[in-house]
């Protein structure tokens, strides 16, 4: 019976051993997401980040008039709230024309001074909505109309 328990004694520490001694596997991930898309008045902060056409974005979303990006290359503050137009967004049942990718934008069309811009709800540039109220603009000069 000694014998049994010393047999079992040691394979149970040898176990453990191993076990101890065993490596570590270490997952490693990497996603390449390429470069941000080239769009005249910016682009949606959904995949598959289709340009957006002029007054989907308001104003503060153009500071010195360069898009802060959207989705993976959002740029701005981790606080920054801006006004966009639902009424310009294709998953909200915009079916009108969109700028396509290296288009530049018309002469008369200046993203960071759009005529008459009516925000409908604030986002965040990393996909997520709010309603408007409260927090006016993006950044310290704050936002809205101009």
């Amino acid at each position: 019976m000694n014998t049994f328990k010393s047999l079992s004694l040691a394979a149970a520490a040898a176990v453990i051993g191993f076990t101890a001694a065993a490596p570590e596997a270490q997952a490693q991930i990497s996603v390449n997401i390429g470069p941000a898309p080239i769009c005249p008045y910016g682009y949606y902060d959904y995949a598959p980040y289709a340009c957006a056409p002029y007054g989907y974005y308001g104003p503060e979303w153009f500071p010195g008039g360069i898009f802060l990006g959207a989705g993976p290359w959002f740029r701005g503050h981790e606080g920054f709230r801006g006004q966009v137009d639902h009424h310009f967004d294709p998953n909200r049942g915009y079916r009108g024309a969109l700028p396509q990718r290296g288009e530049r934008p018309h002469p008369s069309n200046s993203p960071d001074r759009v005529a008459h811009f009516s925000g409908t709800e604030m986002r965040d540039g990393r996909g997520h909505a709010s309603e408007m109220g409260g927090h006016e603009g993006g950044h310290e000069g704050g936002g809205g109309h101009r």
